[in-house]
C-alpha cells in the first residue's frame, strides 16, 4: 500500500460525499413533482409523453397496481429486446454483418438487461450490432435504472405518508427519473468521455497491421453513449469484452475516477432524498454512514491483500516469518494505467453497487480480495447499491433492525413514526431470504451436475468460487464475473437468467407490499420511549444486522471457495487446470 493509493481513494470518497446532498435535494424535487432547473426545457416534453401514452400525472396507484405496471413494462421490454437480438441479422446498423443471437443466449441477455444485471455470456464486439447496442442494450440501461429508482421512491413514500392508499404512479416516476435525472447526467458524461478519447461513431471496424506484422481488427462504434449510462445506471454491461479495462471504454486515470463516481452518485444521493422526504436529513445520513463503514472496510481489505501479493511469487530475500510478499503486489489481471489502488477501489465500488463494470479481472484477485466482491453482492448490494435497489435493500434491513430493537426492550418497534408489525417484518425477511435461496440453490445444482462442471476452467476451490461468484452476481443483479467460467451454454444461460429474475422480482414484490402496508399506517408522535433511528446506536444496530443476517448465511459457502483457497495457497498447495 502507498500514500498515493490512499490519497486517490480518499479523493473518491470526498467527491461522493460532496455530491450526496445536492443530488439528494434534486432527486427530492423530481419525485415530489416540484420545479427544477430543467423544468422549463423538459416540462413540455414530459407533458407530451403523458398525453401520447394516456397517463394522468396526478393519478396515483395502489402498491399492487404500481407493481403490475412495473411488471408489464418489464415484460414488454424483455419481448422487444429478445426480438431485436434474434432479428439482428436483418436489421440496419450492422456494418460487420453479425448474425442473429442464439435463442438461449438471446433469452439470457434480454433477461440480463431488463433486470439491470447486464451479465454478458458473450464477447460484445463480435456478437452485437450497433443497432442492438443502441436501441436494445443502451435503452434498457436507462429504463431498468429508472425502474429501480422509481421503486425506491415508492418505498420512501410508504414510510413518510400518513394513512395513504397509494405509493405514487409508476409511469410518472419512470418518465421523470429518465427525463430529469438519467438523461441530462448521461449526456454530460457522454460528452466528457468523447473528449477523453472514447469513440462515438457508426464506422465499420478498422483493420491494421501491428509493428510485429500481425493483422489486428480494432472495433469501433457508439461506445461513449453506452458507457455513460452503464455506469450512472449501475448497469455495467460493456461495449467491449474487457469492459472498463479497455482503453476505448476507460482511456485515462480521470475517466477511471469519473466512472467510479458515476457508479456511486445516485445511490448516495438517494439516501439524502430519503432523509429529506422523511423530514429529517439525519435519517438519511445514518443510512449513508452505515453504507460508508461497510464500503471502507471492503476497500481497505481488498487494497491491503492485493498490495501484499501472491506468496507463490515471493521474493527470496523477504523474511518468511513476517509473511511472504510479492514485489510490487499482485498486478495479474490489472491495467498498469490504474494500478493496484484504483483496481481494488473499482472492484469494491462496482460490487457495492449493482454495477458489474470492471477495470481489472476479478478472477485474478487474491482469494480474500476476491471474496470481498462476493460478500458485497451477498449482502444484497446495500452498500450504496444499485440505483434504487441499494436504498430499498438497506431499508428492508432497517425494518428488521428496529424490530429486533423492539424485541429487546419489549416495545412495539417504530421507524419514522410507523409501527413495524408482523406484515412488514415478514415481507422484509422474505425479500432478504430470496438471495441465499437462489445463490446457494443454483450453486449446489451446478456443482452436482455435469452440465455445470463442464463450464469450469479451473480446478479446486477457485473453480467452485467461479460458480459461486456467477450465481451471486446474477441473483444480486450485478453482472461481473470470475472470467474462468464458460457460461455461454444452455445450462448456464437458462439458470443464470432464472437467478436474475428471482433476484429482481422476488425482492421487489414483497418490498412493494411492505411499502403499501406502511403507507396506510398513521404516524405516531415521538415519545420518550421512541428508539431514535438517526444516531450512532441505530447505525451500529443496523450494521450488526446486515453483517449477521445478511453475511453469516454465506460463511459455509465462502469457506469452500475463497477461504479454502487462501489457506491452500499459503500452504503451497496449487491447483492445475479444469477438473
Amino acid at each position: 500500500m502507498t500514500v498515493n493509493g490512499w490519497v486517490q481513494i480518499a479523493l473518491f470518497c470526498v467527491i461522493v460525499a460532496g455530491l450526496t446532498r445536492p443530488l439528494g435535494g434534486y432527486l427530492t424535487r423530481v419525485f415530489n413533482g416540484e420545479r427544477t432547473l430543467l423544468s422549463l426545457l423538459l416540462g413540455p416534453v414530459e407533458r407530451l409523453l403523458y398525453r401520447l401514452s394516456g397517463v394522468t400525472a396526478d393519478e396515483e396507484q395502489h402498491w399492487l397496481t404500481y407493481a403490475v405496471a412495473m411488471l408489464a413494462f418489464n415484460l414488454a421490454g424483455f419481448v422487444t429486446l429478445y426480438a431485436i437480438l434474434r432479428l439482428q441479422v436483418l436489421l440496419p446498423f450492422n456494418p460487420q454483418h453479425l448474425g442473429a443471437v442464439a435463442p438461449d443466449l438471446a433469452f439470457n441477455t434480454a433477461v440480463s438487461f431488463v433486470t439491470n444485471t447486464n451479465w454478458q455470456s458473450y464477447v460484445p464486439e463480435i456478437t452485437m450490432s450497433y443497432l442492438t447496442q443502441m436501441a436494445g442494450l443502451t435503452v434498457h440501461n436507462f429504463v431498468s435504472a429508472a425502474t429501480g429508482i422509481a421503486l425506491a421512491a415508492a418505498l420512501v413514500r410508504g414510510f413518510v405518508r400518513r394513512s395513504a392508499k397509494t405509493v405514487g404512479n409508476f409511469w410518472v416516476d419512470l418518465v421523470r427519473c429518465t427525463l430529469y435525472v438519467l438523461l441530462p447526467i448521461a449526456i454530460l458524461a457522454c460528452l466528457f468521455f468523447v473528449w477523453q478519447g472514447v469513440p462515438q461513431n457508426l464506422n465499420a471496424y478498422v483493420g491494421v497491421t501491428t509493428l510485429e506484422g500481425v493483422h489486428q481488427t480494432i472495433a469501433q462504434g457508439p461506445v461513449a453513449s453506452q458507457e455513460a449510462i452503464k455506469l450512472l445506471g449501475t448497469n455495467g454491461g460493456g461495449f467491449f469484452n474487457a469492459n472498463s479495462a479497455h482503453p476505448y471504454e476507460n482511456p485515462t486515470a480521470i475517466t477511471d475516477l469519473v466512472q467510479m463516481v458515476l457508479i456511486f452518485a445516485i445511490g448516495a444521493g438517494l439516501t439524502n432524498m430519503f432523509g429529506r422526504m422523511a423530514g429529517d436529513e439525519r435519517q438519511g445520513w445514518a443510512i449513508f454512514a452505515v453504507m460508508g463503514v461497510l464500503f471502507l472496510a471492503g476497500v481497505a481489505i481488498t487494497y491491503a491483500v492485493e498490495s501484499g501479493g501472491n506468496p507463490a511469487f515471493a521474493t527470496d530475500h523477504v523474511d518468511q516469518t513476517a509473511g511472504p510478499l510479492q514485489a510490487g503486489g499482485n498486478m495479474e489481471g490489472k491495467e498498469v494505467r490504474f494500478g493496484i489502488a484504483n483496481s481494488a477501489l473499482f472492484a469494491t465500488v462496482t460490487t457495492d453497487a449493482s454495477c458489474g463494470a470492471v477495470n481489472a479481472m476479478h478472477d485474478s484477485l487474491m482469494p480474500i480480495a476476491g471474496m470481498i466482491p462476493m460478500a458485497n453482492m451477498m449482502l444484497g448490494e446495500v452498500i450504496f447499491g444499485g440505483v434504487g435497489s441499494g436504498l430499498y435493500g438497506m431499508l428492508l434491513f432497517a425494518v428488521v433492525a428496529v424490530f429486533i430493537a423492539g424485541l429487546m426492550v419489549g416495545r412495539t418497534p417504530e421507524y419514522l413514526g410507523k409501527k413495524i408489525e408482523g406484515r412488514e417484518v415478514k415481507m422484509a425477511i422474505l425479500a432478504i431470504l430470496v438471495l441465499p435461496l437462489s445463490i446457494l440453490g443454483f450453486t449446489a445444482l451446478a456443482v452436482l451436475l455435469p452440465q455445470g462442471l463442464s463450464g469450469l476452467l479451473n480446478a479446486g476451490p477457485h473453480g467452485y468460487g467461479e460458480i459461486l461468484y456467477a450465481y451471486t452476481s446474477a441473483t444480486a443483479n450485478n453482472g461481473s464475473a470470475f472470467a474462468g467460467l464458460s457460461a455461454n451454454t444452455p445450462f448456464y444461460n437458462s439458470t443464470l437468467a432464472a437467478a436474475m429474475l428471482i433476484g429482481q422480482f422476488l425482492v421487489i414484490m414483497p418490498m412493494l407490499a411492505a411499502a403499501g402496508s406502511l403507507a396506510g399506517k398513521k404516524i405516531a408522535p415521538l415519545s420518550e420511549g421512541t428508539f431514535p433511528t438517526h444516531g450512532v446506536l441505530f447505525a451500529g444496530l443496523l450494521l450488526g444486522v446486515i453483517v449477521i443476517v445478511g453475511g453469516l448465511t454465506y460463511v459455509p459457502a465462502l469457506s469452500l471457495g475463497p477461504i479454502a483457497e487462501h489457506f491452500a495457497m499459503n500452504a503451497g498447495l496449487l491447483y492445475g487446470g479444469s477438473p
